[in-house]
Order: C-alpha cells, then sequence, then structure tokens
C-alpha cells in the first residue's frame, strides 16, 4: 500500500469516527428533548444513559429521577428498573418493601426481569417471608416469558 492510500484511509478513519461521534451527539439530545417531552421509553434510555455512565458521568441519582419518571406513567421497565435501584441501593436508600411493589408492579405486566427478581426476592426471603414455592412460581413465570435463568432457577427448585 502506498503512502498516500494509507494517509487516505486514516484521513477517512478519522472523518467516519468524527461523523459518528456527531451523530451519536444528536441522538443523545434526540432523546432527552423526547424524555423531557414525558415519552416514557426516552425517559428509561436516559436513565439506563445515567444509570452506567454512557456518554456522561454516572449518577445513580439521576437515573433513579429518570426511570420513575417512566415508571409513574405505568412503564414496566421504569417499574423494573426502579424496583432494582431500590433493591440494590443506588440512587435511593435501599428499601426491599419498595423494591418488591415496583417488582410487582412491573412482572404483573409481564417484564420477565421482575418476575425473576421477585422470585429471588421469595427465593432468599429478602423483604418478604422466604417461600419456595412462591419463588418457584415467579421463575416459572419469568420462563414462560422467556428468561433461560428463569427456567433454570424453575428446573432447580423442581430437583
Amino acid at each position: 500500500m502506498t503512502f498516500l492510500n494509507t494517509l487516505l484511509i486514516r484521513k477517512l478513519t478519522l472523518f467516519l469516527g468524527a461523523a459518528m461521534l456527531s451523530m451519536s451527539v444528536m441522538a443523545s439530545d434526540y432523546i432527552e428533548d423526547l424524555a423531557n417531552q414525558g415519552h416514557a421509553s426516552a425517559q428509561v434510555s436516559l436513565g439506563t444513559k445515567y444509570y452506567y455512565g454512557l456518554n456522561a458521568p454516572q449518577d445513580y441519582v439521576k437515573a433513579f429521577e429518570w426511570y420513575k419518571k417512566a415508571a409513574d406513567q405505568g412503564d414496566s421497565s421504569g417499574q423494573n428498573y426502579v424496583g432494582e435501584a431500590y433493591y440494590a441501593g443506588k440512587g435511593v436508600r435501599q428499601d426491599y418493601a419498595k423494591a418488591f411493589e415496583w417488582y410487582k408492579k412491573s412482572a404483573d405486566q409481564g417484564m420477565y426481569l421482575a418476575q425473576h427478581s421477585l422470585g429471588m426476592m421469595y427465593y432468599h426471603g429478602k423483604g418478604v417471608r422466604q417461600n419456595t414455592a412462591t419463588a418457584k412460581e415467579w421463575f416459572g413465570k419469568a420462563c414462560d416469558n422467556g428468561f433461560q435463568k428463569g427456567c433454570n432457577n424453575y428446573r432447580m427448585l423442581n430437583q
């Protein structure tokens, strides 16, 4: 490869990288605009951006605030993430009772992650009385919704 070809490839790579970064910033601004307008899925996306520090500083409090806005609109993903925040104590004070409440709202809408989390709460007795039969029911629901970990835990409790 000649020197000119190598130089051209490097310049093209830099140009494409800059274009992708610009598109990422534009998309992030668009998602933030939608979230501020009350779109629940955009609020969940923004919460995830802050939770994991994706193109923004990691901030569990801001993440919780965005997840809670979506959850308050009945969004099952938002409800699940609010449950996760309360369970782990990230962005809010740890509170198993509130975690259970939000997981239950999400699980009742068919969110397999929340169904599995309820199963784990019952299995370990976190915030609820330990009950393997109820844990098995929730694992079964998560499995029925395609979540492999739910199937594995259901199978384990069947042995």
